[in-house]
């Protein structure tokens, strides 16, 4: 059960009340922004609510047990509040939203109705719809370890250990010709076809500078590099615009036995039967079906 404050309590019990809501965003890189749906800018914990953005909430669910509530909050895109090249950015993805209560006449009279997430963002002519999903969504994320044959480590990282750094697995280049979104070519950087496919490319110069996205397909012809993105850039690519890609891993035993050389670090079980070894009739004295191992 809430406890609602004393001070607002009585608030809610006289004849006419003085609420609206103030949302307090998050940003995964600790900046934190409010937005209000009052007419005017209130402030109290340290952070000023905006009532420029024409900000307002749509309906709200709330849901026992594990099911995930939530709600959504409309605006305006403005240079105030949020802007679409910082979402297209990806800025604000898994950004933390605190959703209050607030007597605006004395803004100290105020209550945290919940605390979520921001979820899908959808963006139209100048307008944005934000799904905000409560803490029960966290319950559907992996974590911890999962038994599974391919790597559970991501290439690079602590518990993989390859150094992506090293020349052997990393390079730069300069754009050469683009289609402006999703396809970009460069010189040769020196890899061999398809090694850096399923790796990341980070701009390091022009408009997308800081941002990073995961090759789709890497094609090496006639000493020329070429670049498929799975996700469009906010900013247009344009020729001159460095970046920095790493080599690809498809998380399988044998790629990681033979081009990083890792296989001490790899964190997946390849020897696991499959689905269709556990589901498939038993044949009297086939081999492999006694408990030991496969490979004896």
């Amino acid at each position: 059960m809430r406890t609602i404050p004393q001070d607002l309590a009585a608030h809610l019990a006289e004849g006419a009340t003085f609420l609206c809501h103030c949302w307090k965003l998050i940003r995964r890189d600790g900046q934190a922004f409010g937005f209000t749906d009052h007419d005017r800018d209130l402030a109290f914990g340290g952070t000023v609510f905006a009532a420029r953005t024409g900000l307002e909430a749509a309906e709200a669910s709330a849901e026992l047990g594990f099911a995930v509530g939530g709600g959504e909050v409309a605006g305006a895109l403005v240079s105030a509040g949020l802007t679409e090249d910082d979402i297209a950015s990806g800025l604000y993805d898994d950004a933390s939203v605190e959703t209050w209560l607030v007597n605006w006449e004395s803004p100290d009279e105020r209550i945290l109705l919940d605390i979520g997430s921001i979820g899908e963002i959808r963006r139209s002519d100048g307008s944005f719809v934000a799904e905000v999903r409560g803490l029960m969504h966290r319950f559907d994320e992996e974590r911890g370890r999962l038994f599974r044959a391919t790597c559970s480590a991501d290439l690079g990282d602590g518990k993989c250990g390859v150094n992506l750094s090293s020349s052997s697995y990393s390079g730069t280049g300069t754009v050469t010709r683009t289609d402006g979104a999703l396809v970009i070519a460069a010189a040769g950087i020196g890899f061999a076809d398809g090694w850096c496919t399923g790796g990341r490319l980070t701009w390091t110069g022009g408009a997308n500078a800081g941002l990073s996205v995961e090759v789709k397909v890497h094609r090496a012809v006639s000493g020329t590099d070429e670049f498929d993105l799975w996700q469009r850039a906010p900013q247009a690519i344009a020729a001159g615009d460095t970046f920095r890609v790493t080599a690809g891993c498809d998380k399988t035993h044998a790629m990681c036995r033979a081009r990083f050389r890792n296989v001490a670090n790899f964190r997946g079980f390849p020897h696991m039967p499959g689905n269709d070894f556990i589901i498939r009739m038993p044949r009297q004295g086939e081999p492999g079906l006694d408990g030991g191992s496969f490979f004896r």
